[in-house]
């Protein structure tokens, strides 16, 4: 899986649990998407994504530049 995939897919996550909570818990969840959402514009311009980036440390991604996920073969 490529990491902007991955991105995708936690961030749609997020935004669908946020407003889960938001619906059923509290209303101050709704923060959670605007985090999301502003995580999703800021990484456009600077190109920083922070979860590609814990991926990155984590080692979790490979030289080709694929999610190869904890204890895979480099």
């Amino acid at each position: 899986m490529k990491p902007e995939n991955l991105v995708r897919l936690l961030a749609g996550t997020i935004v669908l649990v946020s407003v889960a909570l938001t619906q059923f818990v509290h209303p101050n969840w709704f923060w959670l998407t605007v985090f999301a959402g502003a995580n999703l514009i800021q990484s456009v311009f600077t190109g920083f994504c922070p979860p590609v980036w814990l991926l990155g440390k984590l080692g979790w991604i490979n030289a080709e530049g694929l999610i190869v996920g904890p204890g895979a073969r480099r």
